[in-house]
């Protein structure tokens, strides 16, 4: 049963930054690791890391290819498709939702598989309309 979306930040910081992770995102991500709960991210995640990457703003050891293929395959995350649930439900997030349309894909689907987003962006936390850790 999965219990938390990871927004691509907090994936990034997962893999290679823990100590961004606030003390609850930490506990919980332990949780996940042990087995005793289960994660996900967005396809769309994988498309914002590749970006990074790309633009220069995450380093990575070797591959990229490589480095999403070992995301995707990872033990403990399921990866989630933009499906025909998760598209109209960004766009009904309403004008007090940020506009990145990478945050809006994100939020939608932890609404609509009824999961907590692990973010650390403020603008989403206060907005107040998807459970947050």
């Amino acid at each position: 049963m999965l219990s938390v979306l990871l927004d691509t930040h907090i994936l990034v910081w997962w893999q290679s930054d823990q100590g961004r992770l606030s003390k609850a995102q930490t506990r919980s991500l332990m949780e996940v690791e042990a087995g005793h709960a289960s994660a996900a991210i967005s396809d769309i995640t994988l498309w914002e890391a590749a970006l990074l990457v790309d633009r220069g703003r995450l380093q990575i050891d070797g591959s990229l290819d490589i480095w999403l293929d070992e995301i995707q395959s990872h033990p403990c995350l399921t990866v989630l498709p933009i499906s025909a649930a998760v598209a109209p439900e960004s766009a009904r997030l309403g004008r007090d939702f940020p506009k990145d349309p990478a945050d809006r894909i994100i939020a939608a689907t932890a609404r609509c598989h009824g999961l907590r987003l692990m973010t650390a962006d403020e603008n989403i936390r206060r907005w107040g309309k998807v459970p947050v850790i």
